[in-house]
């Protein structure tokens, strides 16, 4: 029973994320922009306006609610997996999607916590798709 008790606290342990001094990745956090550049161009969107999405992230999972805040569509999408962090290289397994086309796909990003800003970085590349861009997403950490 002690040893059980004992994995069952270092398996905790195993799976805190942290990245640099001690800052949790764990939480909810609410995307504040997004910048993606393809082919050269380059295309901000400001989440703050009529657009809400949040990413939470516990232990072992992720996922991630995008919605409108307009009344007179039902535009929505979600999705989530498992994801592993290593340093501050964070890569998404993305095991779930109302885009299905996006399923079964890797996202590889460089993070970094400031305060309670979250910046992720990286190449979302779908070759079935003709989808090979930087996604830049700046978020914030949401308070209980």
């Amino acid at each position: 029973m002690f040893l059980m008790i004992i994995a069952a606290c270092t398996e905790t342990q195993k799976n805190d994320v942290q990245i640099g001094d001690n800052v949790s990745l764990r939480g909810t956090w609410k995307l504040l922009t997004g910048t993606l550049i393809e082919k050269g161009d380059t295309t901000t969107t400001d989440y703050t306006k009529d657009r809400s999405f949040i990413k939470i992230i516990n232990d072992s999972h992720f996922s991630f609610l995008n919605h409108t805040l307009r009344k007179d569509t039902t535009d929505f999408s979600a999705g989530g997996g498992t994801y592993s962090l290593n340093g501050n290289n964070y890569t998404e397994y993305l095991e779930y999607c109302s885009a299905k086309e996006w399923e079964g796909h890797d996202f590889s990003f460089a993070v970094r916590i400031t305060g309670d800003t979250l910046v992720q970085s990286g190449v979302e590349k779908i070759e079935a798709q003709g989808i090979n861009r930087i996604n830049i997403e700046k978020y914030i950490r949401v308070k209980n």
